[in-house]
């Protein structure tokens, strides 16, 4: 008896902990999302820092460690009304933990800050480690202060490949794994022991294309010219003061000391944090009878099911999901365009293919109500392959895209299985039955029927990126083999139609959609709304993914991708998937 009374007391005193955690959690939502006081004359300070695509679930981040962290969409979405509020006169961009991963999210607010200094209202920057990132990021600004303890690390880029292929050969396993497509480099890490001469040539072109943009950028924000910034970077890393004395930055100052260069005599800057200013829900222009564009989101690596968050991997793009939106968003008759907001390396053919349909269908069912892809840092093999029922494909300069082509196979792990002493032997019955046997390679003919498998999946792909882009199978082929082009070679080669950001895919929906391009719209995602708890849930594996890029970030940034076909896809499934590198 004392025991069961006991029990209950434990599970009474439970609930009430679940309560007070709640309320904690609702009343940091609530305080988060409180209008802050906006005087006349505010420079808003942005702290620029991981930019992740944002759905909400930001909300409760500061209680997992993570406190004041700007979505990529929080970050636009300030610049764009700070441009027109008549409170803000200015703003403070402070770059601090840029990702270094891509560059297209980078591109998208420096695109950003310019048009928000087309106000003519000043924009600063002020850099506390002046990283390549933080300070191509700021040379959008026409002030740039650097801290006078911090370097200046402009040495141009460089990218790192991982090739396991002799560390496999110690171990006894061995990768047979099959492409079409002579750049499909994804599985190279794994049977190569070096570049192939496709991809040397594939990466190189990356990297030099890469390196052109971040040049031009930076003569045009800096005044220089090209000739100057490429060998300005040949000079680097700089001490604070070389990089002052070279026109790189204009101040050396600590943050407290900007005033001291942007201040009008005794009257200082009257700062406000961003992170207020972009979660109030102060008063904004009425949406109700505005326009209504649909927003869905296509963000990870694309697999079957209903997708989530793996603490390893990262983000998943569950095709079940993504379906389901779709069909929401086309039996809603108030949307007058649909924008898909792709950043995916791709993923499962079959996925892919599932998504592509249901796009496909909502073009065809309703051939007025215009498609746009919005692409972010990349949407490449599978990632493309759902983009192309779009009528027009918008990626910004460093997107990664492209990548048509497709590899399948397996690992055979005999060899490691005798190292440690064990054996195993199989029953079977069927020709094919063991052909994903974990213990042999293929078989000839299991080979030929891989193969027969990848080679159809590839003739078809490129079928179909012939028919969305008006091309012909020969061009497409030309152009695919599984190549990765940033987005402006993709442009180039046509398989992109504009380069921009996501403001640039609403102006070009309502374009299309014949909305005047003065209108505001009202932007409608799905899914609209998602629950607390799957807002924690999702926010704790948040947290474990980064304490555990924390511990060994070079390493598992490394490993956690080559091992996903064999983690998060059915066993034999042909794979649409984006080669994977280390950018530093």
């Amino acid at each position: 008896m004392a025991l069961r009374r006991g029990v209950w007391i434990i599970i009474v005193l439970m609930v009430i902990a679940s309560v007070i955690s709640m309320t904690a959690v609702v009343g940091t939502y609530l305080l988060l999302s409180a209008e802050p006081s906006v005087p006349q004359g505010t420079t808003l300070m942005l702290r620029i820092g991981e930019l992740p695509d944002g759905d909400g679930a930001e909300a409760v981040r500061g209680l997992f460690g993570a406190p004041g962290v700007l979505t990529l969409p929080e970050v636009l979405d300030s610049l764009k009304r700070a441009k027109s509020d008549p409170r803000v006169t200015g703003v403070l961009i402070v770059p601090s933990g840029v990702p270094q991963d891509y560059w297209a999210r980078i591109q998208e607010v420096r695109d950003a800050i310019l048009d928000f200094r087309s106000s003519r209202k000043p924009a600063y920057a002020y850099i506390e480690y002046g990283g390549e990132r933080e300070y191509y990021l700021a040379t959008a600004c026409e002030r740039i202060f650097l801290m006078p303890t911090s370097p200046l690390d402009l040495t141009g880029l460089a990218s790192y490949e991982v090739f396991l292929r002799g560390t496999l050969d110690k171990v006894g396993a061995y990768p047979d794994i099959h492409h079409i497509g002579d750049y499909k480099t994804a599985a190279n890490q794994l049977t190569e022991t070096t570049f192939t001469p496709a991809h040397r040539e594939m990466t190189e072109s990356l990297n030099h294309d890469l390196f052109g943009q971040l040049v031009a950028d930076i003569a045009k924000g800096r005044g220089k010219s090209e000739a100057d910034v490429r060998a300005l970077v040949d000079q680097g890393p700089f001490l604070a003061e070389a990089a002052r004395k070279t026109g790189l930055v204009d101040e050396l100052a600590y943050e407290d000391q900007i005033d001291d260069f942007v201040g009008t005599g005794k009257r200082k800057m009257s700062l406000l944090d961003g992170f207020g200013y972009a979660r109030g829900r102060g008063p904004r222009v009425s949406l109700r009878t505005s326009p209504r564009v649909g927003v869905i989101s296509v963000a990870g690596t694309i697999a079957s099911g209903r997708g989530g968050f793996d603490p390893l991997y990262g983000g998943i793009a569950g095709s079940d999901l993504i379906v389901e939106q779709i069909r929401r968003a086309r039996s809603d008759s108030s949307l007058r365009a649909i924008i898909v907001r792709i950043d995916s390396p791709g993923g499962s053919t079959i996925a892919s293919d599932v998504i592509w349909r249901e796009l496909a269908i909502t073009r065809r069912q309703q051939p007025d109500r215009p498609i746009v892809v919005s692409m972010s840092n990349l949407a490449a093999s599978g990632g493309y392959y759902i983009a192309m029922p779009a009528h027009e494909i918008v990626a910004l300069p460093g997107t990664l895209t492209g990548s048509i082509g497709i590899y399948g196979g397996k690992f055979t792990t005999a060899g490691t299985y005798q190292k440690l002493g064990m054996n195993i032997e199989s029953v079977s019955s069927g020709r094919h039955a063991e052909m994903n046997s974990p213990v042999r390679p293929f078989t000839e003919s299991e080979r030929g029927k891989l193969l027969e498998q990848l080679g159809a999946f590839y003739t078809q792909f490129v079928q179909k990126v012939a028919d969305a882009r008006g091309m012909s199978t020969e061009k497409v082929d030309s152009v695919a083999q599984g190549r990765v082009w940033t987005g402006k070679q993709a442009k180039e080669i046509g398989l992109v139609d504009e380069l921009g950001g996501f403001e640039t895919a609403v102006k070009v929906a309502k374009r299309r959609a014949k909305i005047a391009e003065s209108a505001e719209v009202e932007l409608v995602t799905f899914p609209a709304y998602r629950g607390l708890f799957d807002l924690l849930s999702q926010q704790i594996g948040q947290s474990a993914h980064e304490r555990l890029l924390a511990l060994a970030p070079d390493f598992i940034r490394v490993i956690a991708p080559l091992a996903m076909p064999f983690h998060l896809f059915r066993r034999g499934e042909a794979l649409a998937l984006a080669p994977f590198s280390v950018a530093r």
